[in-house]
């Protein structure tokens, strides 16, 4: 039985998603990021996360060969953020206001949360990869998340 892509894109919509950038500094230099929705905590002891990323973004021959990277959890104020880290375009960082991380790389002001990671491997997922990083520092703020639920972005402010 093979399941289509669109039933299988409606089913897994119905999954709320926290909104996250993951930035890193590329091999040429320059910082780089893109929007993920596909986060999550992997392990404790010692502390693990994954993401998965789309190997066709254009982003991707960065992360692959990136020894660190970042996760920027996005509160509910954001959306513009997610939406331009989101694009293709080259100019992502251009006007967007960032801190330096321990391990240089940027972390985007004003999100819930920055986890810097060392990478600790990466596996094949189909037309992802999946990325897991080992957690070196993070710190968390009071807010609200940016969600994406339904094709929409959301927020839970009642």
């Amino acid at each position: 039985m093979t399941l289509d892509p669109a039933t299988f894109r409606a089913v897994l919509g119905r999954l709320a998603s926290g909104v996250s950038v993951i930035t890193l500094a590329g091999n040429d230099g320059r910082d780089h990021g893109i929007t993920v929705t596909a986060l999550c905590s992997l392990s404790i002891d010692p502390p693990l996360l994954l993401a998965c990323v789309d190997r066709a973004a254009t982003v991707y021959p960065h992360l692959a060969a990136a020894s660190h990277f970042a996760v920027n959890l996005l509160s509910y104020e954001q959306e513009a953020l997610s939406r331009r880290f989101a694009e293709t375009r080259e100019d992502r960082f251009d006007g967007v206001a960032f801190e330096r991380g321990g391990s240089g790389i940027a972390l985007l002001d004003h999100a819930l949360a920055h986890i810097e990671c060392s990478m600790w491997a990466h596996h094949d997922g189909g037309d992802h990869t999946v990325f897991v990083g080992h957690v070196t520092h993070a710190a968390a703020r009071d807010g609200q998340p940016l969600v994406y639920y339904l094709g929409r972005y959301r927020d839970l402010r009642p």
